[in-house]
């Protein structure tokens, strides 16, 4: 964690979390496409694990998910419910990745369980968060039954997707982490464009 290199992969994960988050949810949330949480999540999940697949170390993808909460509060309006549901998953999926996912359980079923366990674990962390602890109007309102179903029913299709997503996403990131160090100089100046590149399109998009 205390790599200066790997806190360049932080950031540019999180910044490309976090532009997916201000551009992408925008048009879905602006369209009122029922449960766009989801695609945002399914997203979310392969991106976390294309990072684990170069830095596989605890606090990673904790790290990554307040870079894309950072991104996202700077470069669109400041929304709780989006905001938390970034960290959150960001620390579900930190603490499932770093149980299920050790050196010694790299197998595809791991992969696919620690994005199952970080979907619904997300999912869960933000409700109950955002109900009971924040308090925050709309999530009051709607009482248990709005927390089971963003749980048991959004969460469920999240993790159906994070089944799949997580395993690709971690090959995707397992094999860019080799050409990263065939062609170490190169990647590590195209990633420090590529965040710079994503703050400043942000401004723009946001």
């Amino acid at each position: 964690m205390g790599n200066k290199k790997n806190w360049l992969w932080f950031l540019l994960f999180g910044s490309i979390w976090g532009m997916s988050e201000v551009f992408a949810g925008g048009i879905l949330y602006a369209s009122d496409i029922p449960h766009s949480s989801i695609f945002l999540t399914a997203w979310a999940l392969f991106i976390l694990a294309a990072a684990r697949g170069i830095v596989n170390k605890p606090g990673s993808s904790a790290a990554i998910g307040s870079i894309a909460t950072l991104f996202k509060l700077v470069n669109a309006s400041p929304f709780i419910c989006h905001l938390l549901g970034i960290f959150a998953l960001g620390v579900a999926f930190d603490v499932a990745a770093s149980l299920l996912m050790k050196k010694e359980r790299r197998s595809v079923l791991w992969k696919s369980l620690t994005g199952v366990v970080s979907a619904y674990g997300g999912y869960a962390l933000f409700a109950l968060v955002i109900t009971y602890i924040v308090r925050y109007d709309m999530w009051i309102q709607g009482g248990w039954p709005k927390v089971a179903n963003h749980i048991f029913v959004s969460g469920s299709i999240a993790a159906l997707a994070g089944a799949v997503l997580v395993p690709l996403g971690y090959l995707v990131g397992l094999n860019s982490g080799i050409l990263v160090e065939r062609h170490s100089r190169y990647a590590y100046a195209a990633s420090m464009a590529g965040v710079v590149v994503l703050w400043v399109l942000g401004r723009f998009v946001g």
